[in-house]
C-alpha cells in the first residue's frame, strides 16, 4: 500500500514512499543501491524494480484467479491461466500507476525519489526527504489512492463497452474491483498506509508537531493491524466477503488466517518503523561533526608510530593526521591499523604505512550536522574522516564508529 515518507519500508497492497534525505545540493551522489530486483525502466528518471517476491504473488494471483475463471468461463480450459496471468500483470501495472502518482508529486515538490519497487504485497516509492509542510504531506499521500480510484472509475466506464461473461468483461470487472479495494485499503487511517500519512498530516497541522502526528497515526496503524488479524478471517467466514460458515476448518480458513497474519504483520511493522524513523529524524540535529570529532595531532609521514602516539598522549588527542612539510593534511592514520601493530614494533613503523590517503569526500566541514552529515559519510564510505574548520585548519578526525554509536543512541532516546 502506501507510506508517503518513511524509509523504504514495504507495505501491503499498492504503494509506499520513504524519505532518507539525499537532496541534489552539489554533494557527491551515493552509489546505486543493490538488491532492488529486476530493473524494468526509468520513468521520470526514477528506476522501477520488480522484486523477486513479486513473482511469488503473481503466481498466486494466477492460480487463484484461474480457479475463479474456471467457474465463470469453463470453456477456456487451461487457457484460463494465461488470462489470469494477464490479470496479475495488469493489476501490478495499476499498482505502478499508483506509485508513479506519488513519484510525480514528490519530484514536483523537489523531493528526490531513489526508486520504485514492486514487491510481494504491492509497491513502495522510496522518497528520500520529508515533506516540508503538512499540506504537502497530505497531498503526497492522497494522490496514490486518488489515482487508484480514478483507475477504478476508468474500468467501470470500460465495462459499459464489453459484454459480461466474456474474457474482456471478466478482466475489466476484476481490475475495477481490485483498484477500488487498493484505494479503500490505502485510505485506512493508520501508518504505514496512505491514510495514515494523511492522518499524520492532519494531526501535524493541528498540533504544529510532526512527531505528534506520527505517534497518533502509528498507534492507529497498530490498532488496524489487530483488526485485520482478527477481523479479516471473521468477515470471510460470516459471508461478508463472499465466504461461508461451512468453510471453517478447511483449506480456505487456513489461507484466510495466513493472509490476515501477513497483512497484520506488515502493517504493525510498518507503523513501528515509522515511529523509529520519526524519532531518529527528531534527534538527527544532535549528530554534529564538531561534537563527535576526536582531537588529532599532525605528524609527518616519516614519524615512527611510537613517537606519534607519545605526542598524541601528551596533547590528550585520540587521532593522528599525516601532514607534509608545509602542514597540509595528506592522510588519516587508521585506528584499526594502529591496533594491529604490536607495541614492540611501533618504534620501527612509520605512520605513513598506516594512513589512508585523503580524498575530497573524506574532508568534512566541522559545522556539518544531521542528515547532511550522514549523506556525506554515505557518499564516501571510510573508517575515518578529516574534519576541517571553514578556514581550512585541521579540527580533528571523525570516526565512523563514533557516528554509529551516536546514531544508535539517538534511536534509543524517547520519541515524544
Amino acid at each position: 500500500m502506501d507510506d508517503s515518507g518513511d524509509s523504504g519500508r514495504p507495505q501491503p497492497g499498492a504503494g509506499g514512499t520513504a524519505p532518507g534525505a539525499d537532496p541534489d545540493n552539489g554533494k557527491p551522489k551515493r552509489p546505486a543501491e543493490p538488491g532492488g530486483g529486476l530493473l524494468m525502466g526509468r520513468p521520470f528518471g526514477v528506476p522501477v524494480y520488480v522484486a523477486p517476491s513479486w513473482f511469488v504473488v503473481a503466481a498466486l494471483i494466477t492460480w487463484v484467479f484461474g480457479g475463479q475463471l474456471d467457474r465463470v468461463l469453463p470453456e477456456l480450459g487451461a487457457a484460463r491461466y494465461l488470462v489470469a496471468l494477464f490479470f496479475a500483470i495488469a493489476f501490478y501495472a495499476s499498482v505502478l500507476v499508483h506509485e508513479l502518482a506519488h513519484t510525480v508529486v514528490a519530484l514536483r515538490y523537489k523531493l528526490p525519489v531513489r526508486r520504485i519497487q514492486l514487491q510481494f504485497f504491492g509497491g513502495v516509492s522510496e522518497i528520500e526527504k520529508e515533506s516540508e509542510t503538512p499540506g504537502r504531506e497530505f497531498v503526497l499521500a492522497f494522490v496514490g489512492p486518488l489515482l487508484s480510484l480514478v483507475l477504478g472509475g476508468v474500468f467501470y466506464g470500460a465495462m459499459q463497452f464489453v459484454e459480461p461473461g466474456t474474457v474482456p468483461g471478466v478482466l475489466v470487472a476484476g481490475l475495477m474491483i481490485s483498484n477500488l479495494i487498493v484505494a479503500a485499503f490505502n485510505l485506512l487511517p493508520g501508518l504505514p498506509l496512505d491514510g495514515g500519512r494523511m492522518l499524520r498530516a492532519v494531526v501535524w497541522k493541528i498540533t504544529g508537531k510532526p512527531m505528534s502526528g506520527t505517534i497518533a497515526a502509528a498507534w492507529v496503524g497498530r490498532g488496524l493491524a489487530v483488526v485485520v488479524l482478527v477481523g479479516l478471517p471473521l468477515l470471510t467466514h460470516t459471508g461478508a466477503l463472499g465466504g461461508t460458515a461451512q468453510n471453517i476448518g478447511g483449506v480456505e480458513t487456513v489461507m484466510d488466517a495466513l493472509l490476515a497474519a501477513i497483512l497484520a504483520g506488515i502493517i504493525w511493522t510498518g507503523a513501528g518503523n515509522s515511529l523509529r524513523m520519526a524519532r531518529l529524524r527528531e534527534h538527527l540535529p544532535d549528530l554534529r561533526a564538531r561534537t563527535l570529532t576526536r582531537r588529532a595531532v599532525p605528524v609527518e609521514s616519516a614519524t615512527p608510530l611510537s613517537e606519534a602516539l607519545r605526542r598524541a598522549n601528551e596533547a590528550g588527542a585520540r587521532a593522528l593526521v599525516v601532514v607534509d612539510g608545509q602542514g597540509n593534511p595528506k592522510g588519516v592514520v587508521r585506528e584499526a591499523a594502529i591496533v594491529g601493530v604490536p607495541e614492540h614494533r611501533r618504534p620501527w613503523v612509520a605512520v605513513s604505512g598506516l594512513a589512508q590517503d585523503l580524498t575530497d569526500g573524506m574532508k568534512v566541514p566541522a559545522e556539518l550536522a544531521g542528515e547532511a552529515l550522514l549523506d556525506r559519510l554515505k557518499a564516501t564510505p571510510a573508517t575515518e574522516y578529516l574534519v576541517l574548520e571553514e578556514t581550512g585548519e585541521i579540527y580533528g578526525v571523525l570516526s565512523t564508529a563514533d557516528v554509529e554509536r551516536a546514531f544508535v543512541k539517538a534511536m534509543a532516546r524517547p520519541g515524544a
